[in-house]
Formats: C-alpha cells, structure tokens, sequence
C-alpha cells in the first residue's frame, strides 16, 4: 500500500471545545501510565505474593490483545481483537466482581500487517471521566472512537492513514479538551490531536517517514505542558495545544516501544532498534539541543518496556531479562540481575515496591533502592504483555488469557 502524504492542519485559532471537563480521581487508573503518567501507584501496599490465595476474581478474556485495562468509577475497560473475525472491540467489567458486563465492537474490517508478537489491540483505552476513547489500526489507517460508559459508540474518526510494518501500539492521550495519537510509520506518519467531544481533528502535525511505535507523555518543563514523544533517532518535544516543534535531540535509537519519562526538566528514554540506549537528556532549551544537554548514557538494549523512574534511580527491564537500576543524576549502575525470559510489559511502582511481569507470565515483585532485593515471584495462567494497574490495594492484572483482581485476604 502507497500512504499518502498526510495533510496537516493546524489549529484555528477561534476553535472552541465543548468537551466536557476532564474528571478522573486518584481512586481511577484513566489511561497508559496512569494518572501521574508514571505508572507509580499510590495507596495501601497490595497483595507481595502472587498466588491463587490472593486471587479475589478472575475472569477469562475473548480474543487477543495486549492492551494494559484502566479502571474510572469502579470499572475496568479493556480493548480484544478476534482475528478470526476480524473484529476488535472494547470490553466493560465491574472492578469488585469481575463481571463482563458489556462488550461493543468498535470495528470490523481488513487487519493490517503485523509482528506475530504483537496483537491488533496493543493500544489502551483512555476516560475522560465522562466517555471512553480507543485507537485502533485498522483498514489503511488509525481509527479513534469514542464510546459511552453504557457502551454506546458516539463518534468515529480517521485519525490518519497508517502503513503498517510490525503493527501498532501507541496509545491516545488527552490533554485538556484534546485526544493525542501518535502514528510513527513509513508513510509517513503523523501527529494528531482531535477534539473530545466531536472526533475532529484540530491539529495535525506530519512526522518524518521512519516507523516507530511507542507512546508519548504529557508533562510540564520550563513552565509550560510540552508532549514528549522518541523515536525516530529521537526525541522530541512538541506544543500539545498546537503541535508545533518545541525542541528536538538527535541521539536515539531510530526505533523504540515505549514511552520517555520526565522527572522536572530531564527527559530519560531508552530504544533497541538497532542501537541499545538509556539517555538522560535535559530538555530547557528550543530548537535543536546540542550534545550539551545529555546528562548521561548507558549502553542497554531496553526496547519494548517503558522505563521506571523515581526521584533518584532509574530501573531498566530489558527485553533479554535482565533489569538494571541506574543513579538517575549520573548513570551509575547501582545492580544489574537477570531475572529470567523476555520482558514486554511496563513496570509499575508503588511504596518501594516495584511489580513487573515477564512475557512467560511471570510476575516480579522487587524491592526499589540501590540494592537488588528479590521479594517474591509467582505465576497465574496466560502470557505477560500488560502492565499490572495497582489501585487502592488491588492488583488488577490482564494476562493473554484472563483478567485478574489481587487483593490482601
């Protein structure tokens, strides 16, 4: 297939949002990363042996997809994919039983090419405290939806076209009365944000012809909210309100899959495809940022897995098994462990505990801190491509066959 080159658009400046106010709370898990955009969790510590015995529910999941759930309002929301059918859809449970209660089917249509290791529903959904909103890849091009908390679809709208090579796995993004979507591919791809409440799009910002697949953030540096996103060879920081460039640091792997995090005005991002690279970059200042501006880097291939980062190491789990803790101010490896299979999913940190999942469905549980301290491990059934989303004590952990709720019994 030949894309396009995509039309860009820029923002009117007499544009008005009617979308409403965005209204998620610390008891709501509303997007990727969470609420903090981080995934460091807060609250009372959960379940640090994952075992049946801590199982409060579990409920086997239709179809295939990689998609991490986010939880609003007592439920969880998740994206499946039937190839078979060539279906994809979302998926409505209640968070203190498990039950299903609805599933809509967002699309049915021709399914793009794709990596075997990843799935035609990687991308997570995202609420707005008020709908739900999917990115799909899906007949030529990225598909976003906006679906009722009942289920009712409300508007759908083509973001852009999209050229697939390993497939797609970005996930939106709201910022203010705007949804995010980053389409990295050869075609070339784009940058869009589209209106909550209506599906148009209001800006859209053309990105080089180089595929990349990760997700960007959202976070304030010198003042001001800039959109983070890697990639490309590099990273790059955008107006969220206007897509225009702010700056941008060559020095990345051409390819990555997850997502920068920021800790005050130092972005720290990592790729595996074909270079192996942490950087810790500084990011206070316009235009092209010279070779001033890298704090530090070490040679780490962490390519699918987002980093963790708080306020004073960075742990790397990379996607050979082996996870690193850095001094965030300077790169010093602190400790380095293989702890064994491959790992695909994020980590997420709560207290100083820090629980990530292998791809065999191994769940981790480490103690943060510069010394390496193995507090437990346990396995459930299914495969371990999503992150665990910790709220309010409870572990709730998609797996590729179930969907699982851990408590303290």
């Amino acid at each position: 297939m030949r894309v396009p080159p995509v039309e860009e658009i820029r923002r009117n400046a007499e544009y008005v949002s009617q979308a409403s106010s965005i209204s998620v709370s610390a008891a709501d898990w509303p997007w990727w990363q969470g609420i903090t955009h981080n995934n460091h969790a807060s609250g009372p510590t959960p379940p640090t042996e994952i075992k049946e015995q801590a199982v409060l529910w579990k409920t086997e999941i239709p179809g295939r997809g990689h998609s991490t759930p986010i939880l609003w309002g007592g439920k969880l929301y998740l994206t499946t994919a039937d190839e078979t059918a060539s279906t994809q859809s979302l998926l409505a449970f209640d968070a203190n039983t498990g039950e299903n209660l609805w599933s809509t089917q967002v699309h049915e249509g021709d399914f793009m090419r794709m990596n075997p290791i990843n799935s035609q529903a990687s991308p997570s959904p995202a609420t707005d405290g008020t709908n739900i909103f999917t990115v799909f890849m899906i007949n030529d091009g990225i598909w976003v939806s906006a679906i009722s908390p009942e289920g009712k679809i409300l508007w759908q709208q083509e973001a852009g076209p999209f050229r697939s090579q390993d497939g797609y796995g970005a996930s939106p993004l709201i910022f203010e009365s705007l949804l995010i979507v980053q389409a990295d591919c050869e075609g070339p791809g784009f940058l869009a944000a589209l209106d909550r409440a209506t599906g148009e799009i209001i800006w859209r910002t053309a990105r080089p012809d180089e595929y990349s697949h990760g997700t960007p953030t959202i976070a304030e540096i010198a003042g001001k909210p800039q959109l983070i996103l890697g990639g490309q060879n590099r990273i790059t920081g955008y107006d969220p309100q206007s897509g225009e460039l702010l700056w941008s640091y060559q020095g990345l792997s051409r390819t990555t899959v997850n997502t920068p995090q920021v800790l005050g005005d130092v972005v720290y991002a990592s790729g595996g495809n074909p270079e192996h690279l942490i950087i810790a970059l500084r990011v206070d200042g316009e235009g092209e940022l010279d070779p001033s501006h890298l704090i530090w880097e070490a040679q780490k291939k962490v390519y699918v897995p987002t980093l963790m980062v708080d306020s004073d190491y960075v742990y790397a789990f990379g996607d050979d098994g082996v996870a690193v803790c850095y001094n965030a101010a300077t790169g010093d490896e602190h400790w380095k462990k293989r702890l064994g299979g491959d790992f695909f999913a994020s980590p997420t940190l709560i207290g100083d505990l820090i629980y990530i999942p292998n791809e065999a469905g191994e769940l981790f549980i480490l103690k943060a801190g510069p010394e390496f301290e193995l507090v437990s491990s346990g396995k459930l059934s299914g495969a371990g491509f999503a992150s665990p989303v910790i709220v309010d004590g409870r572990i709730y952990w998609r797996t590729s066959t179930h969907l699982y709720c851990l408590a303290q019994q």
